[in-house]
């Protein structure tokens, strides 16, 4: 259903969506594995949605909407009185598990009538969390209609997609107020001190969801003289990922592919390392790597390719860390840290919420 008349106006308070947010947040961490039949759907419709990402999936939204953090985000912006009236087109990617419902949590919280395009290969969790969502707040069922076809009457749009998908979101929409996001992907930086607990937080970094996301890390840059055996032995818990077949089917093409092509090939039966120079982007089952001298160099280098980069990955307090974090177009996380975004931790580093908000001249506090 969409907003309709004077009852949208009456029922929107954004204070009892944020309340509502919390308790929505303490069900994803403590009930939500509870309900298996429709996380079961989800894998059934996109075989790499299995039981371990979705799972990641929820604490990471869970977590996000502890209360502290909650309420911090909430202090940083002007909410609106009422509901606004615009009609906000949200156009999703399906690549993760609910990886559109950030986009979907914001227009409603700005108050706008939303316009939901799922992907199909992410069509049942959305819609299964923003029920849970609108038994705790009944405004929330009425601030989301789901669209099948082409989006009409919009006075807004968020778009996700890859280079083709850019380029019809431009044809159809870029006369309006819009973000659109491209593919973008993640990459780590070693300086060789990194402990054992930090090299397994890469390697959540590098497998979690299978690497299929924008925040997972696909290249790694090894200082020279770096045993890359030290990652192999941090990452071993991660070779269950060749018992599934997609995944293996990737790693089993690309290794014959290279080997044919007489590439140089490292690989210890769940994911192929490569040296690459120029590439960023290593396809599923695969790792890139380049080794370096001068972490300044690096910095510099990712540094000019900021549009093509998510988040860059590296050890708190480091060499690489450091030298990451005097390039100002750079985020930089630390290691293990890349699966869980917090809030207001944007995509592509845009503020969704201060775009959304200022649709109404709302926007961020002073």
């Amino acid at each position: 259903m969409a907003i309709a008349g004077t009852f949208g106006i009456q029922m929107y308070n954004a204070n009892n969506l944020f309340s509502s947010l919390v308790q929505l947040g303490q069900w994803l961490l403590q009930e939500s594995a509870r309900e298996e039949a429709p996380q079961a759907l989800a894998e059934a419709r996109n075989g790499w949605f299995v039981q371990e990402s979705v799972a990641m999936a929820l604490e990471a939204h869970g977590q996000a909407l502890r209360e502290d953090r909650l309420r911090g985000w909430q202090a940083q912006y002007h909410w609106p009185d009422q509901v606004t009236g615009a009609k906000v087109g949200l156009i999703l990617a399906g690549n993760l598990p609910l990886v559109g419902w950030h986009d979907i949590m914001c227009a409603i919280l700005a108050g706008h009538d939303v316009h939901v395009k799922l992907s199909q290969d992410d069509a049942v969790l959305p819609k299964w969390l923003l029920s849970k969502w609108a038994e705790l707040e009944p405004y929330v069922g009425k601030a989301v209609t789901f669209q099948d076809g082409l989006m009409k009457g919009m006075d807004a749009v968020v778009a996700t997609g890859g280079a083709n998908a850019g380029r019809y979101f431009q044809a159809y929409f870029g006369h309006l107020p819009h973000l659109f996001r491209g593919q973008r992907t993640s990459v780590a930086v070693l300086d060789g001190e990194e402990t054992s607990e930090q090299l397994e937080g890469l390697g959540n970094d590098v497998f979690a969801h299978f690497g299929m996301g924008c925040r997972s890390v696909t290249k790694l840059w090894l200082p020279e003289g770096f045993d890359l055996d030290r990652c192999f032995a941090a990452w071993v818990g991660w070779g269950r990922l060749a018992q599934h077949s997609k995944y293996a089917n990737n790693y089993d093409y690309h290794k014959a592919v290279w080997l044919l092509n007489r590439e140089e090939l490292i690989e210890n039966g769940f994911v192929i390392v490569k040296e690459e120079q120029e590439a960023l982007v290593s396809p599923i089952g695969t790792l890139f790597i380049e080794r370096y001298k001068d972490a300044h160099e690096v910095a510099i280098q990712l540094s000019r390719r900021a549009q093509e980069l998510q988040v860059v990955s590296a050890r708190p307090g480091g060499e690489a860390s450091i030298a990451l974090d005097a390039q100002p177009a750079l985020r930089v996380v630390a290691l293990g840290d890349n699966q869980f975004p917090q809030l207001g931790d944007h995509a592509d580093g845009v503020d969704t919420m201060e775009f959304l908000l200022g649709l109404s001249g709302a926007g961020r506090n002073a």
